[in-house]
Formats: C-alpha cells, structure tokens, sequence
C-alpha cells in the first residue's frame, strides 16, 4: 500500500449510465478502497456518485455538457450538430478560440480555487480532454495543467477525432493543442492498446492502458429488487428477451440488430410472437434526434417488437417521478436471455463486460478494439465479421442464426459458455487488474503529485497573506 492522497475528479457529468460516468464510478471504489479522499468536480450530476460523501461533491455549471456557453461555441464550432450553424469565416474563427480560451481561464481560476481550498493533490479529467463535449472543462484542465501545473492524470475513453460531427469543425487548432495536451508532467490513459499507438503517433506521448473493468465480485444476478423485471414490463417467462445494453446513437448500429432479430425470428418460427429486442438506455448527449424514429420505423417494417425501456433504467435504483421503479442496466442483464452488441466504433466495450459479468450469451460485432484487446484472451462469443455490404448494412450469415438459436434454447450448454467466459473475464477485466494498474500508475506519477502538492501549498499560503 503506497501513500494516500486527495484526488479530485473531474467530468461534465456524473451519476448518469453513460459509459464514462460508470468507469467513473468504478474507478472511485477503488481509490477509496486504497484509503485515497475523493471529491469530484462536475457540470452536473444526474445522480448523487454513492461512494464520495456529499461535502466532496462540487458543481461547477460552466462545465456543463449542455450549459449554454457550450451549446454557443458547438454552434460556431461543429457545423454538423445544427440544421443552422452560425456563419463562421477565418476572422470569426480566432474569435471563437480567443472566447474559449478567455472563458476556460475563468474555469481553471474556480477549479484552482476549489483545489487549494480542499487541499487536493492531484485531479483527473475524465475525458474533459479528449471529447469536446465540454470546451471551457477541457481548457480549464488545459491550463490547470499546463500553466498552473496542477498534477494531472487525463483518462481517455475516446478521441474527437473518432466522431466525424467533430473531425469537420472550426476550431482545430485549438482542438490540436489541448485535447489532449502534450505537456511534461501530465499522465495520459486510454482503454485499448489501439488507442495508446493512436496517441504516441499523434501526441508522442506513452500513455498507460487501462481497459474498462467490472466487479466480478458483485455480479449481475436476479435478486429480490429485480425479479419482477418481466412482469413490469408484459414479458412473460416463455419471452425470450434480446438485450441491447446500450445509448441509442448511430455508431451503436440499433439497425443491424432489428434485422439480426428480424432474420432470426423468420429462419426459426417458433420464436415467432416470442422475441423481443430491448434497448435499455437512452440517446445521452450525442445529436440527431431523427434516429430513433428510425430505428422505431424500422422495427415496425420488421416486425420486429422493440421496447425502449430508458425512462425506466437509472444509474441507481429507486423511483421516477411517475413513482414507478427504477432500473439500473444490470437489473435489465439479469433477464437477458442474449444481449447484442453491434457496434461499428467503440472505444472499448463497458457494456460488453457488463454483459458478461451477467452471464449473458452475447452476439458482437469484431469491431476494431474487440479485434486487438480482446477477441484474444479466449472469450466463446457468437462474432460477426464487421463486414458491411454496399448499402451500408451488416452482412449477417446463417451461422450466426444457428448459434444463436442454439444458445438460447440450449441451457446446459449455455450455462457452459457463459460461466466460462466470466472466468475468463474476471481474471482480464476484473477489479483486481483495475486495482493494480491504478496502484502502478498513481506510484510512477507520485513524484510529481508530490511536488504539486507543494506548489500547491505555496500558493495558498500565498494567496492567503
């Protein structure tokens, strides 16, 4: 056990059940389950964070993902994510950096101020630098961390040059410059060996691989809180419920799984009237509203019965305003009777762990990151070739059609399949590989955090006289 520190982490959000707000939440077990103080810093929280006491949680409404200042710089920045964009030229242009830079100054006086006065030794931006999704969050780290050299781990779960509504923008400079920064003293992690090579090439930085790990201590299970999941929603036990634990957005590809199951459904009859896709979360905080009309139209053409059950599944359990029960994603895993993961981008795979720490049968896509972090620790998953045809459509075989079939109406085997590939998964993906990276990391960088601290302390001291 090394020495404790105070670490305060910082994201646009939390409490939600976003991929980041989850492996946020993950992440502050752990550090306190290592006697680390956490307090965390965000634009808003859907939920109260459970393991931070309420004292350590601040907010800070300028980092909000959808504050008003961030919603005026995405017009005059990101020409896709408006029907009118603002009419920007190149002297507009320097305006608009010049205003985020003056703005995330404000920021980073407020944060600093916030640090001093909680006597925290080292922040965390929670991909505040790698996703504009909060401009003036990210230029305030940029310049805690660059200018004030505040110590600083930035955690990379995805990069805005992934995301082509981010790629085409106006501001690409000041992009290049702080999300992320380069700088001497700053620690980068990212999720993927793919995304480590991405930054060195890009950023020449060596960055620290941690993936997204599950408490396969606390597996998904159906408990006394959950059981009565099927009867809530009309399912009877004969159902058999195809889970698809993700947001709706369009990288996630709700199409291809509405024609798997509708494909399905019409090769074996018997599941006729007895399959039924569910989507558990919500569209969050990526645009283009029209898309889940599409994905209701095209159920509707397919016949396919599709339940979007997200205003009825929370990062906590409880009540809506409506006082009917709150889900969580693991309440919806624990009655899948297979889940499907087709995405054609990711920058892990939160869910999919998710998935298997339920012991679900899953069926996924060999997306980029699946090929190279992990498709090779032995996982028996029913893959599909990430191939698409000229239409843009996932090129779904029969023999995803037979394997499927086969798992769910096969439960010896299945059993098999899935209690394997959670022991598989617990060993790689376990919160005992999350608990030592996290340990190694903080260790190499705790020279560092020690040295802010006393700049740190310096400050106040000066400040105060």
């Amino acid at each position: 056990m090394g020495e404790n520190f105070r670490i305060g982490i910082i994201s646009g959000k939390m409490g939600d059940v976003d991929g980041v707000s989850l492996e946020v939440n993950k992440w502050i077990q752990i550090l306190t389950g290592q006697g680390h103080t956490v307090f965390t810093i965000a634009g808003r929280y859907k939920n109260p964070v459970e393991a931070v006491p309420a004292e350590n949680q601040f907010t800070l409404e300028r980092i909000r993902f959808d504050s008003d200042l961030q919603k005026y710089y995405e017009k005059h920045a990101f020409p896709h994510l408006h029907e009118h964009p603002a009419q920007v030229n190149d002297v507009n242009k320097k305006d608009v950096i010049e205003n985020i830079t003056s703005e995330g100054s404000v920021v980073a006086h407020e944060l600093y101020d916030y640090i001093k006065e909680s006597d925290i030794d080292f922040i965390i931006g929670q991909n505040t630098n790698a996703m504009p999704m909060t401009l003036l969050g990210g230029m305030g780290i940029y310049k805690l961390s660059t200018e004030r050299r505040v110590a600083t781990i930035f955690h990379h779960h995805d990069f805005w040059w992934e995301r082509s509504r981010f790629s085409n923008n106006n501001i690409e400079p000041l992009l290049t410059k702080i999300m992320p920064p380069a700088d001497l003293g700053i620690e980068h992690i990212v999720l993927s060996s793919y995304a480590a090579h991405i930054l060195r090439s890009l950023k020449r930085v060596n960055p620290e691989i941690i993936p997204n790990c599950e408490n396969f201590d606390d597996p998904v299970t159906i408990d006394d809180y959950n059981s009565d999941f099927r009867k809530e929603f009309g399912f009877s036990e004969k159902d058999f419920l195809i889970v698809q634990p993700t947001r709706i957005v369009r990288r996630k590809r709700l199409e291809d799984s509405l024609e798997l199951v509708s494909l399905l459904a019409r090769k074996y009859p018997d599941l006729k009237n007895r399959v039924h896709l569910i989507v558990s979360l919500y569209q969050g905080d990526e645009p283009d509203r029209s898309y889940v009309q599409e994905i209701n139209r095209t159920a509707h053409q397919k016949g396919v019965p599709l339940h979007l059950i997200a205003d009825r599944v929370s990062s906590v359990r409880g009540l809506n305003e409506a006082g009917k029960k709150l889900y969580t994603n693991r309440d919806v895993l624990a009655h899948a009777d297979i889940v499907t993961y087709l995405p054609i981008w990711e920058g892990f795979g939160n869910a999919l762990i998710e998935a298997i720490t339920a012991r679900a049968p899953i069926v996924t896509t060999t997306y980029l990151v699946y090929k190279t972090d992990i498709m090779g620790i032995g996982l028996n998953n029913i893959e599909i070739r990430n191939n698409y045809d000229q239409d843009g459509r996932l090129v779904i075989n029969d023999q995803t059609l037979d394997e499927m079939y086969f798992i769910m109406t096969h439960p010896v085997e299945r059993k098999e399949i899935v209690d394997r590939n959670f022991e598989i998964a617990r060993r790689n993906f376990g919160f005992d590989t999350l608990r030592l990276k996290l340990n190694g990391v903080i260790a190499d960088y705790s020279d560092e955090i020690r040295a802010s601290r006393k700049r740190l302390k310096k400050s106040k001291m000066s400040y105060s006289v």
